[in-house]
């Protein structure tokens, strides 16, 4: 079993990110977006960063890279992929998952922690979870606010697919603990199979007791589940 993580130009975690893995006896590899997904992929893992400076908008241009056909054909055949933060955007922008997350309410690039709710554990990424646990994730980003049309936004919460919001320490979804504005409080999502999940927070910074804490270790587990 072999994690790809994805390097675009631009990526700035994809080392945090096979650091984390590897601490998790997850075997993982760094793959450069041009050189394609070796053929023992069995996971792929977006990084987060500043793909191509987020220039247009974020994940935008890294979404265009001929590397996200393959990641969506393993996508398509159950192979676990998940996207962290830039990984995120670049996963919406590439129709991996519904929606976009786009400026800051604030207009400000906002580096925290924040308090996230699980809010369903039947995926890999969040059965080492209690439903309605809630945990402490770092975030880092300028464009983080998710956003859909309700229409949307409310089949996806009839379809179960929002797997973390934003929340206080006590569960409670506030406007004063979403720190970007992003709808219905979304920090995370799943696509059309649960193998393949985005969210704007950082789990692979939050695996070192002394570092960030441990609440982002189960859900980088999903890469290993069966």
């Amino acid at each position: 079993m072999t994690v790809s993580v994805v390097r675009f130009g631009g990526s700035n975690c994809d080392r945090d990110a096979l650091d984390a893995l590897t601490d998790l006896d997850i075997d993982a590899e760094i793959v450069w977006h041009e050189d394609g997904l070796p053929a023992d992929t069995t996971g792929v893992l977006l990084p987060g960063g500043f793909s191509y400076g987020d220039y247009l908008r974020g994940g935008a241009m890294a979404a265009q890279s001929p590397v996200m056909d393959d990641v969506r054909e393993l996508a398509a055949d159950g192979v676990p992929v998940l996207g962290i933060c830039n990984g995120a955007q670049v996963g919406c922008e590439s129709g991996l998952t519904e929606g976009a997350f786009t400026t800051n309410e604030s207009a400000r690039f906002q580096c925290e922690h924040v308090n996230v709710r699980i809010e369903r554990t039947d995926t890999p990424w969040t059965a080492g979870y209690e439903e309605g646990e809630v945990i402490e994730l770092p975030i880092a980003h300028g464009e983080g606010r998710y956003e859909l049309d309700e229409d949307r936004l409310t089949r996806l919460e009839t379809e179960d697919r929002i797997l973390f919001r934003y929340c206080d320490e006590d569960g409670e979804l506030t406007d004063e603990a979403n720190p970007n504005g992003s709808k219905h409080n979304v920090a995370g999502l799943v696509g059309q199979r649960d193998s393949v999940a985005v969210l704007m927070p950082h789990p692979e910074r939050a695996t070192l007791a002394d570092v960030g804490g441990t609440d982002g270790r189960p859900l980088l587990r999903g890469f290993a589940a069966e």
